[in-house]
């Protein structure tokens, strides 16, 4: 079975950072909920947070996926769950693995604007990130309404100046559009961040192959 479709949620949930400005409303744990585009289908798609770690979850057909990540990049794990083929994966990244998709990611420089509007009832201002790499721009729109410490967000807006509303984000050469509808203040799961014992361990090489070699 062919998973063609992690790449940019890779790009969603490596390495999330602080994001925090004078903001109004300080949550420590809890849940994001997305909006963004995979394949060229619409996903729903949740990232749970915590001060130490962050799993961002959302369904692709019948697969089930959750990639969780620790706060310092040092880990990664993606759980595949696809119930009609009884798979049940977790995909466990090297170090290497990790500094490679780091070393893929856009170099940004930001400038605020004046501009304002609010999106999914946050009030925010756009910010014009231009990648470093490629000198292509980018409207960021990001909010100081709340800080979240990990909430799915590269570490390449970590100096945008708030909390990305309304981005884009990349991985593996690709990009798409994110739109975040809602924070919620509550208690995690109990082993949300953890490889459920009924999943068998693979490399991300494995996982590649499964993907069809992409």
């Amino acid at each position: 079975m062919r998973i063609k479709f992690l790449n940019v949620a890779l790009g969603l949930a490596l390495t999330a950072t602080t994001m925090s400005a004078s903001a109004q409303k300080k949550y420590t744990e809890g849940v994001v909920d997305f909006t963004t585009s995979m394949m060229g289908q619409q996903i729903n798609a949740k990232s749970y947070f915590r001060a130490d770690s962050n799993a961002f979850a959302f369904s692709n057909g019948p697969a089930n996926i959750k990639i969780i990540t620790d706060a310092n990049s040092k880990s990664m794990v993606i759980l595949v769950d696809v119930a009609v083929a009884n798979i049940k994966k977790a995909a466990i990244a090297s170090p290497d693995d990790i500094d490679q998709a780091i070393a893929g990611m856009p170099k940004f420089t930001f400038a605020p604007s004046t501009e304002t509007k609010v999106i999914s009832g946050f009030n925010c201002k756009k910010v014009v990130a231009t990648d470093s790499k490629t000198s292509k721009t980018y409207d960021i729109w990001v909010t100081n309404d709340v800080e979240i410490p990990l909430a799915g967000i590269a570490k390449y807006y970590a100096g945008v100046g708030g909390f990305p509303v309304q981005y884009t984000s990349f991985s593996e050469g690709r990009s798409t559009e994110v739109t975040v509808k809602s924070v919620t203040e509550q208690k995690v799961p109990a082993g949300t961040f953890s490889i459920p014992a009924d999943f068998e361990k693979i490399t991300m090489d494995d996982l590649k192959a499964m993907r069809g070699g992409r």
